[in-house]
């Protein structure tokens, strides 16, 4: 199963004070924040675009690495971790995106739509594209302090 929480690595930073956010598998993320709160929401934000930044150049979404003690757990929100999944997938399963079209009975325009990172999409619709091609999207919760 691909979750997308990754880990967050938080360095106190000397000279400006606050904190440089990097990501173990993305090295391509990088932000910063005056404390730890905005640092975890930039960090957020971060995460998003460099994810978005991934399915529009067709690179490779990485597995998360486990959260270490010195890192911060950061999760994708629900629509961008939907679209991942359903990147992830059709990568996986190695079709284009006009045969998930045909499989949806759907002009390949909405099946780049629901892969824009950028376009909000139904979560019922990105569903049922992910079990056109075998996958199903499972939903978690998690107690945040």
């Amino acid at each position: 199963m691909h979750h997308f929480v990754y880990p967050a690595c938080l360095t106190p930073e000397e000279q400006d004070g606050g904190f440089v956010v990097t990501f173990v598998d993305l090295p391509e993320a990088i932000t910063q924040g005056e404390d730890i709160a905005d640092a975890l929401r930039q960090g957020a934000d971060c995460l998003e675009e460099a994810m978005a930044g991934r399915i529009r150049r067709h690179d490779i979404i990485p597995e998360p690495s486990p959260v270490g003690s010195a890192c911060y757990a950061i999760a994708l929100s629900a629509q961008m971790a939907a679209k991942a999944a359903l990147y992830v997938a059709l990568r996986q399963v190695g079709i284009s995106q006009v045969e998930l079209a045909g499989r949806l009975h759907c002009d390949e325009k909405e099946v780049r739509r629901l892969l824009d990172p950028r376009h909000a999409s139904k979560l019922s619709r990105l569903e049922s594209a992910l079990a056109a091609l075998g996958h199903q999207l499972v939903v978690g919760m998690q107690v945040t302090e």
